[in-house]
C-alpha cells in the first residue's frame, strides 16, 4: 500500500511539472523523424500479465523488423537524430511515469521485458520477479546502463550475447532486489539511479550496493566492461 501510494504521488506530480517540456518534446518529435510522437510495446508485467508501455518514439517506424530487430546497439542507424538525445539521456522512457500512475509499474521494480526476452530468463527468475510489478528504474537498470555498449563491444552475435551473458547476469541481479526489496532500498535505487545519470562513467552503485552479485569472471560483460575502462 505505501509503495502503491509512493508510486502516484511520484508519478502524478512529476507528470505535472513535466507538462510543458514534454509538449515540447512532442513537438519536437512530431517536426522529425517520421512525425511519431510515441512508441507503443507490449511488455511483460506483474504476474506475467503484458500491458502496453509508453516511450517517446526515438526510432524508424518498423524498427522492430529491421536489424537487430529487439536488440538495440550503440550508434544504431535505426534511431533517430532527436530520439538519440533522448535515449542518451534516458528522457524517451519518462511517459513510462504514465504506466507507473495506472498502476501497471513501479517507479523501482525489475526492467519490464518484451515477451521475448522475458523468455530468456531461468523459470526461477521468472517465477519470482513477476511477483511485484516491474519498474521504471531497478538494479538491473542500472547495472545496465551500459546494455548497447556491450552488445556493440562483443565478439559474438548481438541475440548470442544477449541470450547467454547479459540475459543470465540481469536474472541475477533481479533476484537480488527481490530479495532485498523494501521502502529504503527504493530510495537507495532512485538516488543511485540519479547519480548514474549525471555521472554516466561512474560506478557509485558498486559503492552503494557492496553485495550485489559479480558478472561471471573471464565472461564477455567482464571482459567488455575492463575494455572500456583501458580506454
Amino acid at each position: 500500500m505505501i509503495k502503491r501510494l509512493f508510486d502516484i504521488l511520484v508519478s502524478g506530480s512529476v507528470l505535472l511539472v513535466l507538462l510543458i517540456p514534454g509538449l515540447i518534446i512532442m513537438f519536437l518529435l512530431k517536426l522529425t523523424g517520421e512525425g511519431e510522437v510515441f512508441y507503443f510495446q507490449p511488455r511483460v508485467g506483474f504476474l506475467g500479465k503484458h500491458f502496453q508501455v509508453f516511450k517517446f518514439a526515438t526510432m524508424l517506424v518498423g524498427s522492430e523488423k529491421m536489424g537487430n530487430k529487439d536488440i538495440t546497439v550503440r550508434n544504431d542507424p535505426r534511431v533517430t537524430a532527436v530520439g538519440r538525445v533522448l535515449r542518451k539521456t534516458k528522457i524517451n522512457e519518462l511517459p513510462q511515469l504514465i504506466n507507473i500512475f495506472k498502476g501497471d509499474m513501479s517507479v523501482v521494480g525489475w526492467r519490464p521485458l518484451v515477451p521475448a526476452g522475458f523468455a530468456l530468463y531461468s523459470d526461477e527468475v521468472k517465477e519470482q520477479i513477476v511477483k511485484t510489478k516491474p519498474g521504471l528504474t531497478g538494479i538491473g537498470s542500472i547495472v545496465f546502463r551500459d546494455e548497447e555498449y556491450i552488445i556493440e563491444k562483443t565478439t559474438k552475435e548481438p541475440r548470442d550475447c544477449y541470450q547467454n551473458d547479459i540475459s543470465p547476469y540481469k536474472g541475477e541481479l533481479e533476484l537480488w532486489y527481490q530479495k532485498r526489496q523494501s521502502f529504503w532500498m527504493d530510495m537507495k535505487v532512485i538516488v543511485c539511479t540519479a547519480l548514474v545519470i549525471l555521472l554516466p562513467n561512474s560506478n557509485v552503485y558498486q559503492r552503494m550496493f557492496p553485495d550485489l552479485p559479480n558478472p561471471p569472471q573471464g565472461g564477455e560483460i567482464e571482459r567488455i566492461r575492463n575494455l572500456g575502462k583501458e580506454n
